[in-house]
């Protein structure tokens, strides 16, 4: 399997060169055949053209990536999965746009549950997709032909789209990482909708290193989709991400592996890796997103299917999956009353999952309790199909973000995959996080995601008695250590409650001052800054490791009259002396007596 870092590394020091690369998959596609994983290629000699000229300092130059045939390529056709609705579209979607314009390559586009209506690779006239690992055993869909692409090596990145775990659940049968970004960040713009109002464009890559690198070029705000939005400053906040963080996992009344015997201690394994990454289990009552997650196929939401394509359905017939047709036409039983009451329920069942999200920073679950065979899906293709979205499908109706990991192999030698699951806008988080899961070189950048990182020396470190400004504006302790060498410490006269003050002078040779550095969400720092009284500010802070960030400093006239503590290397040496010198007395009195 390719990955985007090896081959931007391959293209940079001329080991290997775009168009060869290009080149070679389309004749490994030739050799294996299109069908079932490709529904049409891209203009092959166009492509290796592309490829000839393609600037190199671009982030994708020379990539190939592969498509899900839901989602716009100019001239090339749309399908859904179902010869007799294909169009020729105008536009490219932003979405691919985007990938496009970074420099990559576009292979073509994959095969897929017919207009993106299940979990299982199998509802296309295009052919059954099935895992990688074996022929027997299906591949997970509903973007099948995308996480196979990538699987086979045909790509190092493709995009699919996730309604209700067609991003996660394919990642999982083919031992990929499968991104569902936060509902708006990717444009649907040139998306076949499914259910229009919870549809994302969903992200395949090798690595959480790659997904991430492709989330971060494909995401913008597009003015033309009425659900796009943007990231608002704090929302992403993870302080947990450098430190202990807590992570859910279902009671085991709540787990369901459907008669898997091998699965369930794989999953304890992942539990047990979380654990000895910092980790800290939280049992969870999971009840409440498996009540939403029925509400998607047993509730009025199925009815967003036929606003997408209901009217082509009841005037066309020709390549329509039988299976689909009967989940999309079946809800016309809905009236309107049925949404409202369902779209009430949903709000009862987010308020009451806030409580769960108070206990825990990300969520983990398995992707899939089990894989099936072709075979078995044929015999039962609703219940069954039901059974993979048990962990799934409640993620975009309750808003949240979630990254599909591979989570190990059965002694069969078919994988396992979890999911890691957090509120909307956690997708970096989630990413970096899943990256530390998989074992990946960890991300150069030292910033925590909407998080200002603040050093504290006095009143706020932990156990003080200004420590509550910060745990009550959910921020994270990070790590504890000392200033550069150039920092001075004074206790400051006539404050309540007692407070030292941090002043730098430059050029002096010292040992530095012991803080503690906290995450703040961006969204909390600037109540957090107001509350701060004179004579200290906040400031820029420079550590023992040359990191800079913001931190308690303190005006110069307030020195005047304070006293120099600086030789106790901190305020709780120096609190420690100054309780030591007030117990002393009573303590030679009794030893007198």
């Amino acid at each position: 399997m390719m990955t985007i870092a090896d081959l931007k590394e391959h293209y940079l020091s001329g080991a290997r060169k775009p168009a060869a690369v290009i080149e070679e998959i389309f004749a490994r596609i030739r050799a294996d055949g299109e069908l079932p994983v490709w529904i049409s290629l891209a203009n092959e000699r166009q492509a290796i053209d592309r490829a000839k000229s393609v600037d190199l300092s671009l982030p994708f130059a020379g990539v190939p990536f592969a498509v899900k045939d839901n989602i716009d390529v100019q001239g090339m056709p749309t399908t859904a999965g179902c010869p007799s609705f294909a169009y020729i579209p105008a536009a490219t979607a932003p979405a691919v746009q985007r990938l496009l314009d970074a420099g990559a390559i576009l292979i073509g586009k994959t095969n897929m549950d017919q207009f993106a209506t299940g979990l299982v690779g199998v509802r296309s006239p295009y052919g059954a997709c099935s895992s990688v690992f074996d022929s027997r055993y299906i591949s997970g869909g509903s973007s099948a032909g995308s996480a196979v692409a990538l699987a086979k090596g045909y790509c190092a990145f493709a995009l699919g789209t996730d309604t209700a775990g067609s991003g996660r659940v394919p990642a999982a049968f083919n031992n990929i990482v499968g991104l569902k970004p936060s509902r708006g960040l990717l444009s649907t713009t040139g998306v076949v909708p499914a259910c229009r109002s919870l549809d994302c464009v969903s992200i395949f890559a090798a690595t959480a290193g790659d997904a991430n690198a492709v989330w971060q070029v494909a995401q913008w705000f597009d003015a033309d989709d009425p659900y796009s939005r943007t990231v608002t400053p704090g929302a992403n906040a993870a302080p947990w991400l450098k430190g202990p963080f807590r992570f859910g996992v279902p009671d085991d009344s709540d787990l369901k592996f459907f008669g898997d015997d091998e699965t369930p201690d794989l999953f304890q394994q992942a539990i047990r890796k979380l654990q000895q990454m910092g980790g800290i289990r939280v049992p969870i009552d999971f009840g409440v997103f498996r009540d939403a997650a029925q509400l998607l196929y047993a509730g009025p939401w199925v009815a967003e299917r036929f606003a997408a394509v209901g009217d082509f359905l009841m005037r066309e017939s020709k390549g329509v999956h039988k299976v689909v047709a009967e989940i999309i036409m079946g809800s016309t039983k809905y009236f309107a009353v049925d949404a409202y009451r369902a779209a009430y329920k949903l709000e009862e069942l987010k308020r009451r999952a806030m409580v769960q999200w108070s206990l825990m920073d990300v969520l983990l679950l398995p992707t899939a309790g089990t894989i099936y065979t072709l075979e078995a899906v044929d015999a039962d293709p609703i219940r069954l199909n039901s059974n993979l979205g048990y962990y799934t499908n409640f993620v975009n109706l309750m808003d949240l973000a979630a990254v599909a990991v591979p989570g190990g192999f059965r002694t069969d030698g078919l994988p396992f995959g979890v999911s890691l699951i957090g509120p909307a806008f956690s997708d970096e988080a989630l990413l970096r996080l899943a990256g530390r899961f998989l074992g990946e070189r960890a991300s150069r950048t030292s910033e925590l995601p909407g998080c200002v990182l603040v050093a504290v020396a006095g009143a706020h470190l932990s156990g003080q008695p200004l420590n509550h400004q910060l745990i009550e504006r959910g921020a994270r302790l990070v790590k504890s250590c000392r200033t550069a060498p150039d920092y001075r410490l004074f206790a400051l006269k006539d404050t309540a409650p007692p407070k030292p003050g941090l002043v730098r002078e430059p050029d002096l040779n010292g040992w530095g001052i012991e803080v503690e550095v906290w995450a703040v969400p961006e969204n909390q720092f600037g109540g957090f800054v107001a509350a701060v009284p004179a004579p200290l500010v906040i400031g820029n802070v420079v550590l023992d490791d040359g990191q800079t960030v913001k931190g308690f400093l303190c005006e110069p006239f307030a020195l005047s009259g304070a006293v120099e503590i600086t030789r106790f290397g901190g305020w709780l040496n120096y609190l420690n002396h100054q309780a030591v010198k007030v117990e002393a007395p009573s303590v030679r009195w009794s030893v007198k007596s």
